[in-house]
């Protein structure tokens, strides 16, 4: 996805500082599909017109935002599905 003709110079290197903001103090935050899915909510960010730093950086963190739960729920599913079938397997015997 080319955006380098849709943005001015200003609006590309806010994009850019928040992308580099967002991901650097999170763990995993140099691994590419982490950056990707912070720099796609950035983008619909400053396509909306909310161009500013610090638009842009909100909009980069509540996209981590929702990464977090839906990785603890699947965790948290997964356990009880293990504990389930532990429990199922042991009354079996």
């Amino acid at each position: 996805m080319l955006i380098e003709g849709a943005f001015d110079s200003r609006a590309l290197a806010n994009m850019n500082i928040a992308l580099d903001r967002v991901c650097e103090n999170v763990a995993n935050g140099q691994k590419h599909t982490v950056r990707k899915r912070v720099a796609r909510q950035i983008i619909k960010c400053a396509r909306s017109g909310n161009t500013t730093l610090g638009d842009l950086t909100a909009a980069g963190r509540r996209a981590l935002i929702e990464v977090v739960p839906a990785r603890n729920n699947a965790k948290r599913e997964g356990a009880l599905t293990a504990a389930a079938l532990t429990h199922a397997t042991s009354t079996i015997r």
